[in-house]
C-alpha cells in the first residue's frame, strides 16, 4: 500500500497558535492533499479552531485545556472511529517541514515499523535551540535509547506516524503532561516495532512554546520519575 492509496488522517493539537495555524495547514493541503485534517483545538482563546474551520477543516474542540497528550489521544480516538489507516501527528506552530511527511508515511506502510518519528538531529543542518533545551532533549533520548534498547536521537520530537495498531492503542493508552518519550516507551513495552528518519524543523515563527522557564525545571525530574514508574508496571502487548 502507498501513501496515496492510504487512508491518512494528520492530526494538528493546537492551544493559541491563530497565528500559525493558516500557514500550517496550507502546507499540509500543498504536500500532502490526499490526507485528511483534524485540527484539535486544546481551549485556545484566541480564535485558533475558528481559523482553522474557516479553511474547510474539521476541528475537534476541547472545552478547557487537556494539554498536548490528551489533545492527541483525541486525534487517536477519531482516526480508530474513522478507520484510518495511518495517522500523523504534527505541530500547529509551523515547525515541522511537511514536505518530509510523505516519506514518514511511505516507511510506515512499507511496514518496516508501527511509529516513525521525523528527526531533527539526523538532518544536516539540524535546528538550533537553547543549550538547555537541546540538552534535555539529548539526555531523555539517551534514557528512551537505553530503554528501548535501541538508538533514538529525538525522543522529544512530536512530529510522527503511526499505524493502525499503534493509533488503536494510543487511543487506550497515551501519557499525559508531557508524553512523547513516555509514548515511545510504552509502545515498545507493547511490541510495537520504532523508526526514525531525518525531518526538518524550523524556528517557531509566532506564539510561545509550552515549555516556560520553570517548566525546564520541573519537567526533567517529573519525566524521569515518570519513566521510572512506567517501567514498574506491567506492559500491555498490541
Amino acid at each position: 500500500m502507498s501513501s496515496a492509496d492510504a487512508r491518512v488522517l494528520v492530526v494538528v493539537p493546537v492551544c493559541n497558535e491563530r497565528d500559525s495555524v493558516a500557514g500550517t495547514i496550507g502546507e499540509l493541503k500543498m504536500n500532502v492533499p490526499f490526507a485528511d485534517v483534524l485540527v484539535v483545538d486544546d481551549g485556545s482563546r484566541d480564535g485558533t479552531g475558528e481559523v482553522a474551520r474557516q479553511l474547510g477543516i474539521r476541528v475537534a474542540r476541547l472545552p478547557f485545556n487537556l494539554g498536548i497528550g490528551g489533545a492527541v489521544q483525541t486525534g487517536f480516538k477519531y482516526a480508530v472511529r474513522g478507520g484510518y489507516d495511518v495517522v500523523v501527528q504534527v505541530d500547529g506552530d509551523g515547525q515541522h517541514d511537511a514536505s518530509y511527511l510523505r516519506g514518514l508515511v511511505d516507511f510506515l506502510l512499507s511496514e518496516k515499523a508501527d511509529i516513525v518519528v521525523g528527526s531533527r538531529f539526523l538532518v544536516d543542518d539540524p535546528l538550533r535551540m537553547s543549550f538547555f533545551r537541546n540538552l534535555g532533549i539529548r539526555y531523555f533520548s539517551w534514557l528512551t535509547s537505553h530503554v528501548v534498547g535501541q538508538r533514538v536521537t529525538d525522543c522529544s520530537s512530536g512530529f510522527r506516524a503511526v499505524s493502525r495498531r499503534a493509533a488503536a492503542f494510543y487511543a487506550e493508552n497515551y501519557p499525559v503532561d508531557f508524553p512523547d518519550a513516555e509514548a515511545l516507551i510504552l509502545a515498545h513495552r507493547a511490541g510495537l516495532k520504532i523508526a526514525e528518519l531525518p525531518a526538518k524543523f524550523r524556528q517557531r515563527a509566532n506564539g510561545a512554546s509550552s515549555l516556560r522557564f520553570w517548566r525546564f525545571l520541573y519537567y526533567p525530574v517529573k519525566e524521569t520519575l515518570s519513566i521510572a514508574m512506567l517501567l514498574t508496571r506491567r506492559s500491555r502487548a498490541v
